[in-house]
């Protein structure tokens, strides 16, 4: 499964996440679900579909690597796992250390932007020099829409024509050497820690003319598209199986449904 598509290069994968959660890897698959979180109400769901196979891309147990579950609800939820009969296997390291990141891949290729790509030798970052200007409250707006996010947040020059935007998905590190390069106009991530300092640090900067802004997708939202993109490659790859992609929907509720 770690080189389900394209080898690693020597020395780049990141870790040690790709492991099998649950049930027996030997087990011969028909059916193949593909998600982003494996939920209790997902694990369920493709149950009743019929899996054999779940791919998820995030740890299973709360814990980053899945360690052995610990405390009430790991334990229950591994029981849901183990009773499913599925094999359930994380998919995480391999995505994010092959060029390029198939995370930064599969989002920039749903959300549609045109322009010249590259993928320099960095974990998570791919770069986008566009078209065509466009402001970091109109390509909100785009990832709102074509991504289906519910809401974005977006600090600093929101109304600055922008060429350069960076891709640095999910929860990455070396988010402030991207953006205070001169290689970054725009930020595409999915969380950021601490907003008293980066977002504080670009609101100011935007307010005295510099052309920076963070665009903030949320985790699910900034990575699910990478898994849709994986199911696109598995169902080319594997064309004998039956392989679908399902929606774990955002952790957040709203006020407005």
């Amino acid at each position: 499964m770690s080189n389900l598509f394209s080898e690693v290069p020597n020395g780049k994968l990141i870790g040690n996440w790709d492991i099998c959660a649950a049930g027996n890897p030997e087990t011969e698959v028909i059916k193949v679900a593909v998600a982003m979180f494996g939920t209790i109400d997902l694990i369920k769901q493709i149950k009743i579909w019929g899996a054999q196979l779940l791919i998820v891309h995030e740890p299973l147990f709360y814990d980053n690597p899945d360690n052995a579950p610990s405390g009430e609800l790991a334990i229950a939820k591994k029981k849901i796992m183990d009773d499913s009969g599925m094999v359930i296997y994380r998919y995480h390291d391999h995505p994010h250390s092959v060029t390029p990141d198939l995370i930064g891949a599969g989002m920039f290729k749903y959300l549609g932007l045109e322009g010249e790509y590259e993928y320099p030798d960095v974990i998570d970052l791919i770069r986008l020099e566009l078209t065509t200007p466009m402001t970091p409250r109109k390509v909100g707006k785009m990832i709102e829409e074509r991504l289906h996010i519910k809401h974005v947040r977006i600090c600093g020059a929101l109304d600055a024509p922008c060429t350069k935007i960076s891709g640095m998905f999910g929860t990455p590190s070396g988010v402030n050497t991207e953006l205070f390069s001169e290689n970054c106009e725009m930020l595409l991530t999915g969380e950021i820690g601490g907003e008293w300092y980066l977002p504080e640090y670009i609101r100011d900067a935007a307010a005295l003319g510099q052309k920076k802004a963070i665009i903030v997708m949320g985790h699910i939202g900034s990575e699910r598209d990478c898994m849709r993109y994986i199911t696109d490659l598995a169902q080319k790859k594997f064309p004998q199986l039956d392989i679908e992609y399902f929606e774990c929907g955002e952790v957040y509720g709203y006020t407005e449904k």
